[in-house]
C-alpha cells in the first residue's frame, strides 16, 4: 500500500520572538518492508533544514530562523510503500520464555528493558499488574495479545484528561488517557517482564470501517516487544490491533521523550501555542496543502518586509 502523508505544525507566538531553534522527527523510517519514497519539509518563514541520525536510528531535522517573527509553520510530505506484515503465528511454544532470556543475555537491550522517562514502575503500576494478573505464562506472544486487549478494556480513550510531559499516573488514577498514554502504561509492564520494548510514534491510516479509538488528525504511538524467532512486533493496545499495514513508523524510542515529533526554544517574551493537523491517504500523489491545518478564517498572514526578508536571508 502506497500512503501519501502531509503533517503542519504551526506555532504561534503572543509577541514577536527574535529567534527559534527547532528539531523534527516526521520523515518515515526505512526498515523492514516499510520504505519513505520521497519527503519535502518546508519551513515558514523560510530557514536552512540540517539532519542527523540519533542513537535509535531516527532522522532528525533541525532548523534556525535567526530574525523576529510570530509564528512558525512547518509542513512535512511523505510518500511511504507499507506492504502487508508477515503473519503472526497465534502462539510461540512455552519455550519461548528460555529462548527470550537467551537472547536478552546474548545482545544489548538494556534502553528496552530499563525504566525510562515516562515509563517506569509507580505503584499504581504495581497494582494494575496484580489486577490484571501479569506474570509470565503461556508463551510471550499469547501474553502480549491479552494484555494488549485488557488494556484496551480497562482505559478510556480522553485526548482532554493528560498532556504530552503527564507521568504514568495522571492515566492510571483515571484509566484514561490517550495513544501516548496506553504505550507507556504497556511498556512498563511489559519490560516488568524482561520482555524488551519500545516506543514507537507514527501515523495510523483510519478506516471507518476500523472504528479506531485514536484521532485522525493526529499523530499516533504504539509499542514494539521483542520477541523469539518473530523479531519486533508491535502491539497497538489504543486501538486492541497488531501493528500492521496502517501503521506507518516515524521513530523509536524508550517512550515518547526520546520521540517527539516537533522540539525547540525561542528566545523572546512570549507566549507559544500549537497547532497540528496530519492526514494520511492511501494515494501516489501528494496531498493538497489547504487540506490540512487551514487558516483560521479571517486571519491573513501579513508579507514580510524588505529587512525581515533581509535578516532571514
Amino acid at each position: 500500500m502506497y500512503y501519501s502523508i502531509l503533517h503542519k505544525t504551526r506555532f504561534r507566538y503572543s509577541a514577536p520572538v527574535s529567534e527559534s531553534l527547532t528539531e523534527v522527527r516526521m520523515q518515515p523510517r526505512s526498515e523492514g518492508g516499510q520504505r519513505c519514497l520521497s519527503f519535502k519539509l518546508i519551513t515558514s518563514p523560510p530557514a536552512r533544514v540540517f539532519s542527523y541520525t540519533d542513537s535509535f536510528g531516527n532522522l532528525v531535522h533541525h532548523f534556525d530562523i535567526p530574525a523576529p517573527h510570530r509564528q512558525v509553520t512547518i509542513s512535512a510530505e511523505a510518500l511511504v510503500i507499507l506492504p502487508p506484515p508477515p503473519p503472526l503465528p497465534e502462539a510461540l511454544p512455552p519455550t519461548a520464555w528460555d529462548e527470550l532470556d537467551a537472547l536478552t543475555a546474548a545482545e544489548d537491550h538494556w534502553d528496552a528493558l530499563a525504566p525510562s522517562t515516562f515509563a517506569r514502575p509507580t505503584p499504581l503500576l504495581d497494582a494494575l499488574a496484580r489486577e490484571l494478573e501479569l506474570r509470565r505464562r503461556d508463551d510471550p506472544l499469547s501474553l502480549l495479545r491479552e494484555l494488549n486487549a485488557r488494556l484496551y478494556d480497562t482505559f478510556a480513550y480522553d485526548p482532554e484528561h493528560t498532556e504530552v510531559d503527564s507521568p504514568i499516573d495522571v492515566a492510571l488514577e483515571a484509566r484514561r488517557g490517550v495513544c501516548q498514554d496506553y504505550s507507556h502504561v504497556m511498556i512498563a509492564l511489559v519490560r516488568g517482564l524482561g520482555v524488551p520494548c519500545r516506543y514507537v510514534s507514527g501515523y495510523l491510516f483510519h478506516r471507518v470501517e476500523d472504528h479506531d479509538r485514536s484521532a485522525q488528525d493526529a499523530t499516533h504511538a504504539w509499542v514494539e516487544a521483542l520477541l523469539p524467532g518473530l523479531g519486533w512486533v508491535g502491539f497497538d493496545p489504543t486501538n486492541n490491533l497488531i501493528a500492521g499495514e496502517r501503521h506507518i513508523r516515524t521513530a523509536v524510542g524508550r517512550d515518547y521523550a526520546d520521540v517527539p515529533p516537533t522540539r525547540g526554544v525561542y528566545k523572546g517574551r512570549a507566549e507559544s501555542t500549537l497547532e497540528v493537523g496530519v492526514k494520511v491517504v492511501p494515494t501516489e500523489a501528494p496531498i493538497p496543502d489547504e487540506d490540512v491545518l487551514p487558516l483560521p478564517a479571517g486571519v491573513v498572514v501579513p508579507a514580510e518586509s524588505a529587512d525581515e526578508q533581509h535578516m532571514q536571508q
